[in-house]
């Protein structure tokens, strides 16, 4: 399932109380996915690393009550909150006796004395066992107690994670060129460095910096990998080169239009970013002298970054006369 479809996924899932594993490659967004479900339902939110528990840090610790008897006080983590939403993070990836100890909380919604609040709701996450990380195989009856969905990266939810968590727009102008390495991770090469969506929010945050060009190409291989940083840079270097964004809106039908591709994505990115209700005509009037898909991606786009522009007059003047590709 693509991310928008996970999250739609908990929804329906989450008035049942039925627990829920996320299964995902790393850096994909699972826990960000679980974040995003959590601000959306106003839950309150339980974050866990199973892989930072013993299988005594569930449980407790005992104490001894005026009748003499051992009672245990459940950790703090064990909220008693109404609604909350307890997240076993990086569980398969915890110790097999730490995962036994999840088996009651889990099945029974209590662990020893502690009894979950009636509309608290338990979902889990972690890699998946073919991609080699640090995954230690569930015991069939603790998996069995949970529904399972897969987590697959899609890069036009992505895009419009993107916009609204203000990643530089040479960056999603980029991996609008290049969207097969939004993410190429493969077990099979071992890499230290690979492109993930995690890394390239990384990759964007450290760019923010203005790395100086000595270091910004082993930079950027630290982040993204070797592979994906050498493509990047061409990129940026020609995204450097452009005319300036704002020239181009104040003299949409003379400044120049580039012919290469890269650059032809590059200045799209740019205008996206610049876009907004009152410069959206004179942005249209530019891109409409570029090949048609880079018309439709600027609109596109626009719209994701922002929707209330498609009350904009030029937009829906545009949207009428392009209705064959936008029903496409």
């Amino acid at each position: 399932m693509k991310p928008s479809q996970v999250i739609q996924t908990l929804e329906l899932v989450l008035p049942t109380k039925q627990p829920v594993f996320i299964h995902g490659s790393p850096g994909v967004g699972k826990s960000d996915v679980v974040r995003q479900l959590a601000a959306r339902t106003k839950r309150p939110l339980v974050d866990i690393r199973a892989t930072l528990l013993d299988p005594v840090d569930l449980r407790g610790i005992p104490h001894i009550n005026g009748d003499g008897r051992a009672h245990w006080c459940p950790p703090d983590f064990l909220s008693n909150e109404e609604n909350v939403i307890l997240f076993l993070d990086e569980l398969n990836a915890a110790v097999p006796l730490v995962q036994a100890a999840c088996y009651q909380l889990v099945l029974d919604r209590k662990l020893g004395e502690y009894t979950m609040p009636e509309n608290a709701v338990i979902l889990a996450a972690g890699n998946k066992e073919s991609d080699r990380s640090v995954v230690h195989r569930m015991p069939s009856a603790l998996a069995n107690r949970f529904i399972h969905i897969n987590f697959d990266v899609d890069f036009d939810d992505w895009k419009l994670w993107a916009y609204s968590h203000d990643i530089l727009p040479w960056v999603i102008a980029f991996l609008n060129s290049r969207p097969s390495l939004l993410q190429n991770f493969s077990p099979e090469k071992n890499e230290k460095a690979f492109a993930t969506p995690r890394t390239w929010e990384k990759l964007s945050k450290v760019f923010e910096q203005q790395p100086s060009r000595e270091i910004e190409a082993e930079l950027a291989a630290g982040v993204v990998g070797e592979g994906p940083s050498i493509e990047l840079l061409a990129f940026y270097r020609t995204y450097r080169s452009l005319p300036d964004p704002d020239l181009v809106i104040k003299n949409p039908t003379e400044a120049p239009v580039p012919e290469e591709p890269d650059a032809q994505y590059a200045i799209v990115g740019a205008l996206t970013y610049k876009a907004n209700e009152k410069n959206i005509a004179p942005i249209l009037t530019y891109v409409a002298r570029m090949p048609r898909e880079f018309e439709v991606l600027l609109v596109r786009d626009v719209v994701k970054k922002n929707s209330d522009i498609t009350a904009a007059l030029a937009v829906r003047k545009w949207a009428a006369k392009n209705n064959d590709i936008l029903l496409a």
